[in-house]
């Protein structure tokens, strides 16, 4: 087969499934055009941007691709090939009758259960902070978080209990009680009024898992800290948070400048991931596969390794921790990186 090249830089898509999976790399990494022979890690690429690729060409393609396929075939050409053997994509997500007790993911069965063990924390916060400059209504902020948050569920969402295991129930707009609370800082405060916000520790039975904080610098200057609990969100929600509370506020401002249920004995939470995952319990599932192919490949493994340590490790983590910096030389880095790419890692500083 011919092989083509575009302005000398690269080999250009030979086939439609080239030219659509040339797409989707360009689209995932912000680029404008991508070659088949582009390594997608070398061009910027990481996990996150890795599995919104994958979700990306099962979406388009219809085929179920692992993301560990992206990291042995990191470019358009290798990865086509893997197309072959891929199976077909999951079943299209769709809207279903919603259960009295709505039931919790898997990883939000996770952070629950260490919610439960290891008592109130913040360790699994997310914070995000935006700094704004010039005159700002506050309560055109206020309605805009009630906006996003009347529009997300997963912000209004708390985690009840029902015979010892999780539940969801999603709050009404005016039972969510969204406010921004606002609070007077200072340069030479700010850093320490902001680590101290995002170290809130949220009730996760009574209150919403996202709180906001409004720190006013100086004139015409603030600080906005929303935190959302990893209950209800990721490092890759913060993007559309922010671009949604930054839309709500400018559709208020431009608005107004133009003028739950008791439980009862019968209910039963029902196990989640029927739709994608499926049951653990179902030999026949998704969900019974990937617990069986883990249990196959952690056999023999132990629970916990015997590093050698300076301290005893406690019985519950506490997360305590510090920052120790380091500095290399360019040829020290480049040989890093290098060796990195050489055994399909990604080295990311």
């Amino acid at each position: 087969m011919p092989e083509f090249a575009v302005d000398g830089e690269g080999r250009a898509p030979r086939t439609p499934q080239e030219e659509i999976l040339c797409q989707v790399f360009a689209e995932a990494l912000g680029v404008e055009r991508v070659f088949i022979d582009d390594n997608f890690f070398e061009l910027g690429g990481h996990s996150l941007l890795a599995t919104r690729l994958v979700s990306r060409v099962r979406s388009v393609l219809g085929v179920e691709l692992g993301i560990r396929a992206l990291f042995e075939a990191p470019s358009v050409a290798g990865l086509v090939e893997r197309l072959a053997g891929a199976g077909a994509g999951r079943s299209v997500l769709r809207a279903v009758e919603r259960p009295e007790l709505v039931p919790v993911s898997f990883a939000q069965r996770r952070l629950w259960f260490l919610g439960r063990l290891e008592g109130p924390s913040a360790t699994y916060n997310i914070p995000l902070v935006v700094r704004l400059r010039g005159a700002l209504d506050v309560a055109a902020l206020n309605a805009a978080l009630t906006d996003v948050v009347g529009r997300h569920e997963s912000l209004r969402t708390v985690f009840g209990r029902w015979w010892g295991q999780p539940y969801q129930r999603v709050l009404g707009v005016e039972d969510a009680g969204v406010a921004v609370e606002v609070r007077e800082s200072s340069a030479a405060t700010l850093d320490a009024d902001v680590e101290s916000v995002s170290g809130y520790v949220f009730d996760l039975e009574s209150e919403i898992p996202v709180r906001a904080w409004l720190f006013q610098v100086g004139v015409g200057e603030s600080v906005l800290v929303a935190v959302v609990h990893h209950i209800a969100g990721d490092g890759w929600s913060l993007g559309p948070l922010a671009r949604d509370l930054a839309g709500a506020y400018v559709a208020r401002c431009e608005v107004w400048l133009r003028g739950g249920s008791r439980c009862r004995c019968s209910m039963r939470i029902t196990r989640c991931g029927s739709g994608v995952a499926g049951d653990e319990g179902d030999s026949e599932s998704v969900g019974a596969s990937q617990v069986e192919f883990w249990r196959s490949e952690l056999a023999g493994v132990p629970d916990e390794l015997t590093l050698p340590f300076d301290r005893s490790r406690p019985v519950v983590a506490s997360y305590a921790g510090d920052v120790v910096e380091m500095s290399f030389d360019e040829r020290v880095h480049r040989g890093v990186v290098s060796l990195a790419r050489s055994v399909g890692r990604v080295c990311s500083w």
